[in-house]
């Protein structure tokens, strides 16, 4: 199979670097890629602007046999829907699927219509509305920008004053562009969060192994919300019963009552969950993999990952299985000083070798580029140092020492990575 994989992330990279693996696949293309996937696929120059015609002509051209889309915004902006109407198989939902993540806003209406468990929550367009709202809840709030903002869009209010403060930047400074013309005032829910993640035909949902990402830029779950700092898999509070739970109360659910919505989903969905004392309940919804809970993933999946996908596309899911790696996997993520707010680029980036050189160590790229010889950072969020051991204390340690081969100016690091399966144990 010839097979074009589009994005230019660490979860593109290990989706790259999985499939790679796979017998069934004889050529890789990856657009735009970056510097790590350039070595295990070509990365033609190829725009992305406009309708995504480029990209389609080039799939058609080369023959491709299957596209996968990694990046949110290019399943919401239509991608999928281009590729279908040439003809061409892809993997992930449509542009009219993918509204569950493009909208927080018509994601909460549909769960409550269809009793999917979530927080309680008002829409607002008008700041003052808003404002007046948190002062008369007076409780910790969370508040979100309606659109895509990369991961950093969902804003905690712990107190009246920043949760004000978030309202303000979203629906008057507009820090979050388009995204944020609509505000989404949540109750701040109190327990553990974890991923969940599910392939699915649009009928049959196969769930992957679970993980846990950690969404605060500091240690202890403290400073700015991020893309992610860093993730583990499997994560201890997802049980056998709260995963059946998951499956019979949330994933089959959503996409049922998605396809009587007349938006058939086929693909990725992840669930952001927080387990609470009353079971798990919705904190949002994904339509792709994770990042980086693919960087933990993929390495611990036994199975080929391309027929799996294949079966997604084709409507035979529920012919699969998938079998997984005993060993836990832990990713650190190495992001560029200041990240998630200002952060310079262009730091020459030390070490990768080094650590990709220890046994059960992967160095996942994501925020980089090369100029001449020498690989930079070219992003908020760097690299993802992945490690598999026989526990989580021992995956984090080897993650630990890859970063410690790793270096570039003002590198950006959690030092707890894992922490809540250590304290768990």
């Amino acid at each position: 199979m010839k097979i074009l994989v589009i994005g230019m992330g660490g979860r593109e990279h290990a989706i790259v670097w999985k499939i790679a693996q796979s017998p069934l696949v004889e050529l890789i293309y990856c657009v735009p890629g970056n510097p790590g996937i350039s070595d295990i696929a070509e990365c033609p120059h190829i725009s992305l602007e406009d309708d995504f015609s480029h990209l389609a002509d080039f799939a058609e051209t080369r023959q491709i046999d299957l596209a996968i889309v990694g990046p949110e915004a290019h399943l919401a902006n239509g991608l999928v829907n281009v590729f279908q109407a040439r003809g061409l198989r892809v993997f992930g939902p449509t542009q009219q699927a993918a509204i569950i993540e493009a909208s927080k806003d018509f994601a909460k209406n549909l769960m409550i219509k269809n009793s999917i468990p979530t927080a309680d929550h008002q829409t607002f367009v008008d700041a003052d509305a808003a404002i007046s709202y948190v002062k008369s809840l007076n409780q910790p709030v969370f508040v979100k920008a309606d659109g895509l903002a990369a991961g950093k869009g969902a804003i905690p209010g712990r107190t009246v004053e920043e949760a004000v403060t978030a309202i303000n930047r979203i629906l008057v400074h507009g820090d979050f562009g388009i995204a944020g013309s609509k505000v989404i005032i949540e109750e701040l829910m109190v327990g553990e969060e974890a991923s969940f993640t599910v392939l699915t035909d649009g009928d049959y949902c196969l769930p992957l192994a679970t993980a846990q990402d950690h969404k605060m830029s500091h240690d202890g779950d403290q400073g700015e919300n991020t893309g992610g700092m860093g993730a583990y898999s499997p994560t201890p509070v997802i049980t056998k019963s709260i995963e059946q739970e998951i499956m019979e109360t949330i994933v089959y659910p959503t996409i049922h009552s998605m396809k009587t919505e007349g938006r058939e989903f086929k693909g990725v969905l992840y669930v952001g969950l927080m387990i609470t004392k009353t079971g798990p309940k919705v904190v949002e919804f994904n339509v792709r993999l994770g990042d980086p809970e693919t960087q933990v993933l993929l390495p611990r999946l036994a199975s080929d990952l391309v027929p799996l996908l294949n079966a997604c596309v084709d409507g035979n899911l529920n012919l699969c299985m998938t079998e997984w790696k005993p060993e836990t996997a832990v990713c650190t993520i190495m992001a560029s000083g200041g990240y998630p707010s200002n952060y310079e680029t262009g730091k020459v980036i030390r070490g990768i070798d080094d650590a990709d050189a220890l046994n059960d160590v992967v160095v996942f790229q994501a925020g980089t580029k090369r100029i001449n010889d020498k690989i930079v950072t070219d992003g908020g969020r760097v690299l993802g140092v992945t490690a598999l051991g026989i526990d989580v204390k021992s995956s984090i340690d080897l993650s630990y020492q890859g970063v410690e081969k790793i270096n570039f100016d003002r590198a950006h690091y959690r030092r707890d990575i894992g922490y809540h399966a250590i304290n768990r144990k």
